[in-house]
């Protein structure tokens, strides 16, 4: 049957109502010690020209160590400013006791978590930073670099990883990787944070890799729509689905033992 244009209008009103309370609800989780942060970009089309729409999104691990989705906003770009705004908004409906957040290393969000959570850590996902590494490196060489990297992360503590760090820049050198390096040498300690946490954590705290999968989840789903006439509508359907996952995948499964954490 074909249904009126005033129909479907009403029915998104009535959907981007209940969706749009979702998102601004309060959190109620206690304390949030560890937040993982992203944002992803999606196609609109704005004043009859394509351009780019960045979603902010957050998740994090509340006191008692569920998965809790924090929230998505619209931000212009990845800047100090989107972020920073995003960051406030958080904390307003709730958002305390930080103690980590994780994320790729983007110069904005360090500047605007630094001053909302003055005394929260950054961790720079160590995914990401294997990535940028490799970017520079030969294909031939390519997976001898990333086992030399990948035992950065597999020491014992962050003075051991430090130790492991300096060999690698020695082998890199000696491999004339110069521009590697480089990248080592600048970015490493970025990736180290989540040794000042509890080792049964390190899995979790090191990677963005859960977010990651969660931004799979959405681009699936948004990849059917293509280009969105607007942002507003572009978000809604990334909460909408965040909204989704949560309560049929996430469940009531405990990500985390909070208890090593309050040792």
């Amino acid at each position: 049957s074909k249904v009126s244009s005033s129909t479907v209008s009403a029915l998104n009103k009535k959907a981007y109502d209940q969706i749009e309370q979702w998102r601004n609800r309060p959190l109620k989780g206690g304390k949030y010690p560890y937040v993982y942060v992203d944002g992803l970009y999606l196609r609109r089309n704005w004043g009859g020209e394509y351009d780019n729409v960045s979603i902010l999104v957050a998740i994090a691990v509340n006191q008692d160590g569920y998965r809790e989705v924090l929230g998505a906003a619209e931000g212009m770009k990845e800047d100090k400013t989107s972020w920073r705004d995003f960051f406030r908004w958080l904390k307003n409906r709730g958002l305390e006791g930080v103690k980590l957040i994780v994320g790729d290393r983007c110069l904005g969000m360090l500047e605007a978590a630094g001053e909302v959570w003055p005394q929260a850590r950054s961790q720079r996902c160590t995914v990401h930073f294997y990535r940028n590494v490799l970017s520079v490196v030969p294909k031939s060489k390519s997976k001898q670099v990333a086992l030399l990297l990948k035992a950065i992360h597999a020491q014992e503590n962050k003075d051991a990883c430090r130790r492991k760090a300096k060999e690698v820049v020695a082998e890199l050198q000696k491999m004339k990787l110069f521009e590697a390096t480089k990248k080592v040498e600048a970015g490493v300690e970025e990736t180290l944070s989540y040794a000042d946490f509890p080792p049964e954590h390190w899995r979790r705290l090191r990677t963005n890799n859960g977010l990651e999968r969660l931004n799979r989840e959405i681009r699936r789903r948004t990849r059917v729509v293509g280009c969105f006439p607007d942002g507003q509508s572009a978000l809604m359907l990334v909460c909408a689905r965040l909204r989704h996952i949560v309560n049929t995948q996430w469940g009531s499964e405990k990500y985390m033992d909070m208890k090593h954490l309050e040792e």
